[in-house]
């Protein structure tokens, strides 16, 4: 098991974008199960690679009562379209400890990605899985959940 340390809000890394992964990189498998021994450690339900200093487009997700099969590991994901229905959601963020915030996003997302064999996949993704796509998502682009309201709000 190996935990790493998560990069918090002050580190300018994560306002960089995350570069994208290689079909041939083979240190994604190590990546990722360090990603989720982190994530559970830590006590979340998402995380991406930039949050433990890796600046790469991989994202890890495992929601209470989850996938039976286990966690979700997304790579290269994208948002390809977004429902126009959005709703409000409070957000906390493991890189910003003790902030929560209420976030306005849309409700449904459809996200491409990579499997971790290297599979082209596709995911219709509604409710708390949507919002945590989302909020990974936005953390490979460098964007923050205090990103999307005023500094009043948290």
């Amino acid at each position: 098991m190996t935990v790493r340390k998560i990069v918090s809000s002050l580190n300018r890394m994560l306002r960089q974008r995350s570069q994208p992964v290689s079909l041939e990189d083979r240190t994604i498998g190590a990546l990722v199960k360090d990603m989720l021994d982190t994530m559970y450690a830590a006590g979340g339900v998402g995380l991406a690679a930039v949050q433990i200093g890796v600046l790469k487009q991989v994202i890890v997700v495992d929601l209470p009562g989850g996938d039976p099969l286990g966690p979700q590991i997304f790579i290269n994901p994208e948002i390809i379209e977004a429902s126009g229905e959005q709703a409000v959601f409070r957000e906390g963020c493991l890189s910003l400890p003790g902030v929560m915030v209420n976030v306005k996003r849309p409700t449904h997302v459809h996200v491409r990605y990579r499997s971790l064999d290297g599979r082209a996949c596709e995911i219709m993704a509604h409710g708390l899985l949507a919002i945590c796509l989302q909020h990974e998502i936005d953390h490979l682009n460098g964007v923050l959940i205090t990103d999307h309201v005023s500094p009043e709000e948290f």
